[in-house]
């Protein structure tokens, strides 16, 4: 036997052997890429972190994930300027991230314009179907899920805690984004004057929307307090708006957990749940999971907010039951 020819042959084999196991480490070792993409969101400082994205990280690293290593966040901030959104989908596409993570319908809706084949996971969107975003809750089809927000009872509840705190309230201001669908300002329309209170809706745009304006017309209209709609402008602008409402002594209930930007009282569901639940979502699909396998889910968990701060540079006095039932109250 030509030991040397046997040895010949085998060192070729060998070698492809070795050169297959390092592909399939380097494979293996691929990190993942998460684009993250929220309607209307700032990017966040060191003395205004924004709580949503802190969740979503929070909850991928309580899932063993540390950034850089295992996993790699590409954040997009459209600023409050929803026009902006479908270029930074694109680019998130162009970055070939492995998924892209939406906050808002506004985003959920670019990214799902500007991908068939990147999976989307989406949170803090009230009605994902009627929207268009899936077809249906349990079965979602495409390339779309993650998480509802959708509480039909929402806005009859912010309104009754309005009129707890309120003594007397009879005129209701509403402040929405004029560049985003009616469906949510028209229920809470609904429900006030369900409650036997008059309305006055103000609708403002972004990037520099008239805030002063809409201030000055519920002042002339004597509003007894506002109701900030959940919505792009809205939310970019909540420190703005909240400014404004204790210049014009005018209090406010913010939907969810933005009281953070000085108004009177928040409402609504968790923020700080949807971006934790959110990250399961990101961590079954880098597993594996597709998303049409996924259904959606609902954040059920709400909070209740009070500014005593606030309260007192208003002059509203926060009636002891409401502040019992208070998940968090900022002197």
């Amino acid at each position: 036997m030509d030991l040397r020819r046997i040895a010949l042959a085998v060192i070729p084999a060998l070698g492809v052997v070795l050169t297959s196991g390092v592909s399939a480490a380097q494979q293996v070792a691929k990190v993942p890429r998460v684009g993250y993409l929220p309607s209307a969101s700032v990017g966040p400082t060191p003395t205004t972190p924004n709580r949503l994205f802190e969740a979503f990280r929070k909850g991928l690293g309580d899932l063993g994930y540390i950034e850089g290593r295992d996993i790699v966040i590409e954040p997009r901030w459209a600023e409050g300027r929803v026009e902006r959104l479908p270029e930074l989908a694109a680019e998130l596409v162009g970055l070939k991230v492995d998924i892209i993570a939406t906050t808002g319908a506004v985003a959920a809706r670019a990214a799902k314009n500007a991908t068939t084949t990147i999976p989307v996971v989406m949170a803090v969107v009230i009605d994902p179907v009627a929207g268009g975003l899936v077809s249906n809750l349990q079965r979602p089809g495409g390339n779309v899920t993650g998480l509802t927000t959708y509480d039909p009872q929402q806005p009859r509840k912010q309104i009754e805690i309005l009129k707890e705190v309120i003594p007397g309230l009879a005129r209701l201001a509403l402040l929405g984004d004029q560049d985003v669908r009616a469906g949510l300002l028209r229920a809470n329309e609904e429900q006030a004057r369900a409650l036997g209170l008059q309305t006055q809706s103000y609708l403002v745009g972004a990037p520099d929307p008239d805030l002063e304006g809409a201030f000055d017309a519920a002042t002339k209209g004597a509003a007894d307090a506002l109701l900030v709609l959940e919505q792009p402008a809205t939310i970019a602008h909540r420190k703005r708006i909240a400014e404004l409402a204790a210049k014009h002594r005018l209090p406010t209930l913010f939907a969810r957990d933005y009281v953070d930007a000085g108004g009177l009282i928040a409402y609504g569901a968790s923020l700080a749940e949807a971006g934790q639940r959110m990250s399961a979502y990101v961590d079954k699909i880098i597993k594996g999971a597709e998303p049409d396998d996924l259904p959606i889910e609902a954040v059920t968990r709400h909070e209740l907010i009070i500014n005593l701060k606030t309260a007192h540079e208003i002059g509203v006095t926060i009636p002891p039951e409401v502040l019992k039932r208070a998940d968090q109250v900022i002197q």
